[in-house]
């Protein structure tokens, strides 16, 4: 059989591509050399991850918040095993779902290693040392990426960890250490100290999450300081031991004072690398940058023009909804659509509590560019339904064009920043202005409130409650 798309990698971008190509009319297999679908984000990154987090605050809220709200109970316990089981079923039920898709849209699953062997032809080596050769008219690489490390460090996978460990620990550290102040060292951070671990961050930025708004960085790192993380930053990592249960970190300050921090785990979350070992892109000719990134044009095709590339193998944000985007792009490109993607519009999210949202530009981009902008912010703790659920901390931000006041920047931190940015994101795709945000009727009393006054506030300057 000639497949019309071989997708390699069936994580949100490869199982998105193929099941899209396959609602299209054209007939679709994906190579996975894993034994469970769904890459990273389902397997051991975005879903197990927001299990933990969720697990945690729940215990949180009932350790530091029930009494405020008159529920009194005996001090919590901790079933961590019981934590990381039920994290274990939503992982499970959430592959079986991708798996149930593949079956739904008669796409073919391969187990094993894709690899090219010439620009139509992909050689599936399984687990067993068995191969077999498949071919594609189009062949999609959706391989992913993995967690990325520094040179001098070197990860044992039981005291010092990535991230992949850190959600599968078989018991809650007494100190972790964690080495980067970015979404995932935050979120996982978190999650520990919610459930009693002191946690250090170490991240070599002056400001933690350095991609995102100065005022976003400055209120999260205030707010998680509060919650009890402790924060280290313009702090250089250069050496990391272990001796037995003890990981010992040493780093060099902006004074260039040399630091020492001393934890029974270590966390490295320095990022992610795209990864594309095995695939055989040589074989082919396909183009990679420095980054290791592969090289596409805005179809998203390599240097090869049956060949196609998406999410983190390429440039751009790291993030399974980008990758999505770009799977759907892709399978409407190869059945003769003109699909679009606007990568300005992409939200990135941090799942701390309160949530991080962010998407357009932050207030350092528009200064950078030259843009004369106008900016709208409001508390959190000026709303009701804040005051009401507890949730006080953090704000919204609205960035607007001085000539147009079309919106060019939302920033939120809060209770469910995480769904509030995706009013934002349907209003922006339409060039909406902060005007047209603050005339839209918001419901009473809700978070979303909060966007609304920060869009007037952007618009003339005179939020209503304030």
């Amino acid at each position: 059989m000639i497949y019309d798309v071989i997708v390699i990698g069936s994580g949100p971008g490869g199982y998105i591509a193929a099941v899209r190509a396959s609602q299209l009319g054209l007939k679709a297999a994906i190579v996975e050399k894993y034994k469970t679908l769904g890459g990273t984000c389902l397997n051991v990154g975005c879903i197990p991850s927001k299990a933990l987090l969720d697990s945690s605050h729940h215990y949180y809220d009932a350790v530091k918040h029930f009494e405020g709200h008159g529920i009194m109970i005996d001090p919590p316990k901790i079933d961590f095993s019981k934590m990381i089981e039920r994290k274990a079923k939503v992982v499970d039920q959430t592959t079986g779902g991708v798996k149930f898709l593949m079956d739904k849209n008669n796409i073919d699953v391969f187990e094993g290693l894709g690899s090219f062997t010439d620009e139509t032809h992909v050689k599936v080596t399984k687990n067993d040392g068995k191969e077999e050769v498949i071919e594609g008219k189009n062949i999609i690489i959706a391989t992913g990426s993995k967690p990325s490390n520094l040179p001098f460090i070197s990860i044992d996978k039981e005291r010092i960890i990535t991230s992949t460990e850190a959600l599968k620990l078989s018991e809650i550290p007494k100190h972790l250490l964690v080495i980067g102040g970015g979404v995932i060292g935050l979120e996982l951070g978190s999650v520990y100290k919610r459930l009693g671990a002191n946690v250090s961050v170490i991240e070599y930025q002056g400001n933690i999450v350095p991609g995102m708004d100065a005022d976003v960085s400055k209120e999260l790192q205030k707010v998680l300081k509060k919650q009890g993380v402790k924060f280290f930053t313009s702090h250089a990592v250069t050496e990391v031991q272990r001796n037995q249960d003890i990981i010992s970190v040493k780093a060099k300050n902006k004074k260039g004072e040399d630091v020492k921090f001393s934890g029974d785990y270590c966390l490295v979350a320095v990022g992610r690398r795209p990864y594309t070992e095995g695939l055989g892109l040589e074989n082919i000719g396909v183009k990679v940058n420095e980054k290791g990134q592969i090289e596409i044009n805005q179809h998203l095709q390599t240097s090869i023009p049956n060949v196609y590339a998406i999410g983190d193998v390429v440039k751009g944000t790291m993030l399974a909804h980008k990758a999505e985007e770009e799977g759907v792009v892709v399978a409407e490109f190869i059945a003769g659509q003109q699909p679009h993607i606007d990568y300005n519009l992409i939200p990135g999210i941090v799942y701390t509590w309160p949530e991080v949202a962010a998407i357009g530009k932050t207030e350092e981009e528009l200064k950078d560019a030259g843009i004369d902008y106008k900016s709208g912010k409001f508390s959190m703790r000026a709303l009701g339904r804040s005051r009401a659920s507890g949730d006080l901390d953090g704000f919204v931000k609205v960035l607007a064009s001085k000539a147009t006041d079309e919106v060019l920047g939302v920033h939120i931190v809060g209770p469910r920043a995480a769904d509030l940015i995706m009013e934002a994101a349907v209003g922006m795709e339409y060039k909406a202005s902060a005007e047209d945000f603050a005339r839209i009727c918001h419901g009473h009393p809700t978070y979303s409130e909060a966007f609304k006054e920060a869009a007037k506030a952007a618009w003339d300057g005179s939020p209503l409650n304030a």
